[in-house]
């Protein structure tokens, strides 16, 4: 009699961790993806840096100038999930990912796996690379390889039961790990279309401005139309024409060069990072940014 209890407790219980397992397990791009990567352009590679604002989080705290691309990390993200740290992405081969493939570089940005095969939590925003064309991946790699060794790890995240069992990340992604694009773009607008892939893509504004539903992810149908903070007890603004519908398109791409509103207020916190991020991109691509929020629907908070 016991072992038939015993059969029923254990053997649904092997069966749904085997489950689980199988569900959450990382999915790595192909070998023709990964090729794909190869031969990227450090010269285009160096706006994709600046676009994707990788500065604002690896950068070592408080770094300026030339220091600033010394990619040592550090920075702590204090959420209600834990503190999550940014690393060393670095050249640094044992610390940092000079040791890294391009089509290591590739799993991590466009699926969030690491070369050891673990997850990466979604505080490295790769729900929003995995929008980026594998083009745009491969010259950011060959960017970041003239960039400097740093040595020393970062420390690593800070995290209670249950958000450190980083294996349930898998199924978390199965969700929310989609790369096709958030808004239609109407065929023939190259602005609007160049902007929402900036946007939705490496400059993954998504992350901070859109609020997230129950599992965590960001929600589509409230895009860009303002969230809590990750940190601290602010908000972050609407960005749609719901919350900045005052702003002209020469407003918006002004603020994105300057940080100055038509208010004349200026950007502050994080958000005084993204526009030096954003004041290094071509004009073009900061009025294609502006032509985009123009043209995404309204939304409210």
């Amino acid at each position: 009699m016991m072992r038939k209890v015993l059969a029923a407790i254990i053997l649904p219980a092997i069966a749904a961790g085997a489950g689980f397992w199988f569900a959450s397990a990382p999915d790595r791009l192909s070998a023709d993806e990964a090729a794909a990567l190869e031969g990227g352009d450090a010269a285009r590679g160096e706006e994709v840096f600046f676009a994707g604002g990788c500065v604002s989080c690896h950068a070592r705290p408080g770094a300026e100038g030339d220091a600033a691309l010394e990619l040592a990390g550090g920075l702590e993200l204090d959420t209600d999930f834990g503190v999550f740290v940014a690393p060393n992405i670095s050249q640094h081969p044992q610390d940092g990912i000079g040791g890294w493939s391009a089509a290591d570089f590739g799993n991590a940005m466009l699926k969030g796996v690491s070369p050891s095969g673990a997850h990466y939590y979604p505080a490295f925003p790769y729900t929003s690379y995995a929008r980026m064309e594998p083009g745009d991946v491969a010259d950011l790699f060959a960017f970041m390889k003239t960039l400097p060794p740093v040595e020393g790890e970062a420390e690593g995240h800070r995290l209670a039961f249950p958000w450190s069992v980083r294996r349930g990340i898998g199924l978390w992604k199965r969700v929310n790990l989609d790369p096709s694009p958030v808004v239609a773009v109407e065929h023939g607008d190259e602005a609007v279309a160049r902007g929402r892939y900036l946007v939705e893509g490496p400059g993954h504004c998504g992350e901070c401005h859109t609020p997230r539903d129950w599992t965590g992810g960001t929600d589509r149908s409230r895009w860009l139309a303002g969230a809590p903070a990750a940190e601290g007890d602010g908000r972050v603004p609407n960005i749609t024409p719901g919350g900045i519908g005052s702003w002209s398109a020469s407003d918006i791409a002004y603020f994105l060069e300057s940080g100055f509103t038509p208010e004349f207020d200026s950007a502050g916190g994080r958000m005084a990072a993204v526009v030096r991020n954003m004041a290094r991109l071509p004009a073009e691509d900061r009025e294609a940014i502006a032509a985009y929020l123009k043209a995404v629907p309204e939304g409210r908070e």
